[in-house]
């Protein structure tokens, strides 16, 4: 008997991504649509490849989440989103709830708290696969033998699909130590400081023999580390940011929201009024994929 399968939709990250994948796209009366359109290519692919009973749909909500308590410079090197973007968020609402896609969101939370929450509620569903569908990459802690990450490859129809091998192959690490590498490489698009000095493939080699930082600041500290003296002093020289830089990149799994799998039942939704919603947008060569 084949498993269930739950689509996630990182909403807001999908959206974003779309958003500068393609070019401008408007309707007759000027309103921005480009992004929505390939969120919507993105999602209906993934519906065809992957073949869901469920899909839910996490958001971001706007404003400071707890880790701006514990770094009150998370994220502030980000520019404002173009105000193209910002327009198109509520129309992808719409289009999900048209849908009648659950949706999911929490003030002070991200939505990949939500899906990290969502994942570990649904590891009681033993004939259950997971697939998170994301713009970005950020999910992969997330990645297990039954949480898989869909996400966009070159282009806005190209796909990858990352299970346990997939994560090894690209970054040379497991998934559950993804926020390991990250505390050594740190993250400019969040801001995330990470060891100065140190780079992805010395940060693979050290995670890759030492499992985890704190196993690696155990071997540093009675100076039986092997790795290079820059390294070691690197290393050394930036333990509070290593450690604030893993803080920050843990999703949360225990955040307090309704989750119903069967609420999240798919599809159900009435053809005519997805079909009317699409057409309201002038998106007219999705009508026919519904």
């Amino acid at each position: 008997m084949d498993k269930k399968r739950l689509i996630i939709i990182d909403s807001s990250a999908l959206l974003y991504r779309a958003f500068h994948a393609l070019p401008p796209l408007k309707t007759k009366s000027g309103q921005e649509t480009g992004g929505i359109y390939g969120f919507l290519l993105t999602f209906l692919k993934a519906v065809k490849d992957l073949n869901p009973q469920y899909v839910a749909a996490c958001f971001d909500v706007k404003g400071k989440t707890f880790r701006h308590e514990s770094f009150e410079a998370y994220k502030a090197h980000r520019k404002p989103a173009p105000e193209g973007l910002i327009g198109q968020f509520p129309l992808v609402r719409d289009v999900v709830k048209v849908f009648h896609i659950p949706v999911f969101e929490k003030e002070g939370f991200e939505a990949d708290d939500l899906i990290a929450t969502i994942c570990r509620i649904c590891k009681n569903e033993e004939d259950l696969d997971i697939f998170i569908v994301s713009g970005d990459l950020d999910n992969l802690q997330l990645v297990d033998s039954r949480v898989k990450l869909y996400t966009l490859g070159r282009g806005i129809k190209d796909s990858v699909i990352y299970d346990i091998l997939k994560v090894r192959e690209r970054f040379l690490v497991d998934p559950w130590q993804m926020n390991d590498l990250k505390a050594l490489v740190g993250d400019p698009s969040d801001n995330i400081p990470g060891v100065k000095g140190i780079g992805k493939k010395n940060a693979a080699e050290l995670i890759e023999r030492y499992r985890t930082i704190e196993e690696l600041y155990q071997e540093l500290s009675t100076d039986t580390a092997v790795a290079k003296p820059k390294i070691k002093e690197a290393l050394k020289a930036n333990k509070e940011n290593a450690f604030l830089s893993k803080k920050l990149v843990e999703m949360k799994n225990d955040v307090g929201i309704s989750f119903d799998l069967e609420q999240c039942r798919f599809p159900s939704f009435n053809k005519e009024e997805v079909k009317a919603k699409l057409s309201e947008l002038q998106f007219y060569s999705l009508v026919n994929k519904i």
